[in-house]
């Protein structure tokens, strides 16, 4: 089932982000992660293009591939365009036909330091435009409750979304926040704007000190006070720092299920211990 018919047939979608391995040793890793999501129920499960644009990109298709014939679950494939010629899309667009992936997740990426970017695409936008000219694709695209890191301000930010929508993209997977103000702010921004496909919230369950400092520092999520409270007390203890970090996104879920949102998008870290803990504690919302 296309991720745009799950929107029009389910009241909440709920799936999951899992990354290839960055070396091919150890490949046989994702079957196991695989194997325990599967019994989490998810709609979907997106793979992405490799860790910072780079690194298990090559192993995406084989991965979603087996997510629909293995697994019998609707994939999301990443695909990046900032580092890649409209040739190396097309192959990218071959290899993912042949495993029978339907859907795409279209992305600028991140530019790579030292690394002189390709001209062929620009935005995600082109990307997504140029995906839907080759047809036989269901395209999504990705949104920022706080706004783009590079945009210079939230009206641009939006600009720039409605290009991805006009361009084709049927359904929007938000960076993660910590602050759900700011996705209903954002929501409200993009319905205004003529925005209308579904925006799924993207959420981090954040269960270690050093996994935030990294997420914040690539998307710039604002950090409110009772997060910071958190961090500060449990960052010298792992086993509470998890718990508590697992316990503050389910609270986000709980909220955001609550307030109607169309979808979360739960970004895994390919840890099913914690994916499980989060999808029993919402299983019965979710259905509700």
């Amino acid at each position: 089932m296309s991720i745009a018919r799950l929107f029009a047939e389910k009241s909440v979608v709920f799936s999951f982000e899992i990354f290839p391995p960055k070396r091919d040793s150890s490949i046989d890793t994702i079957w196991s992660t695989l194997e325990q999501l599967e019994g989490l129920g998810p709609d979907f499960i997106s793979v992405t293009y490799g860790a910072g644009g780079d690194g298990g990109k090559s192993h995406t298709a084989r991965i979603a591939g087996a997510i629909r014939s293995r697994y019998g679950i609707t994939p999301l494939a990443h695909l990046t365009c900032v580092n890649s010629t409209r040739e190396q899309v097309l192959q990218s667009l071959a290899q993912l036909r042949e495993e029978g992936v339907e859907d795409i997740l279209a992305l600028r990426g991140d530019r790579l330091p030292g690394v002189e970017p390709r001209t062929d695409f620009t935005y995600a936008s082109d990307l997504i435009s140029f995906i839907r000219q080759q047809g036989g694709f269901s395209l999504s695209g990705a949104c920022y409750p706080e706004g783009h890191t590079e945009a210079p301000d939230t009206v641009t930010d939006i600009r720039n979304l409605r290009k991805k929508v006009d361009a084709g993209a049927e359904h929007l997977v938000s960076q993660l926040f910590f602050d759900n103000s700011a996705f209903y702010a954002f929501v409200e921004r993009a319905r205004i704007a003529g925005i209308t496909v579904p925006i799924e919230a993207g959420i981090m369950p954040v269960v270690n000190a050093r996994q935030i400092l990294r997420m914040v520092s690539l998307c710039g999520a604002s950090l409110p006070p009772k997060f910071t409270r958190m961090i500060s007390r449990y960052e010298d203890k792992p086993a509470a720092l998890r718990d508590a970090g697992i316990a503050y996104a389910i609270d986000q879920i709980v909220d955001l299920i609550a307030q109607g949102v169309q979808g979360i998008h739960l970004y895994t870290m390919n840890d099913p211990d914690v994916a499980r803990r989060i999808s029993q504690a919402v299983e019965n919302l979710r259905k509700g």
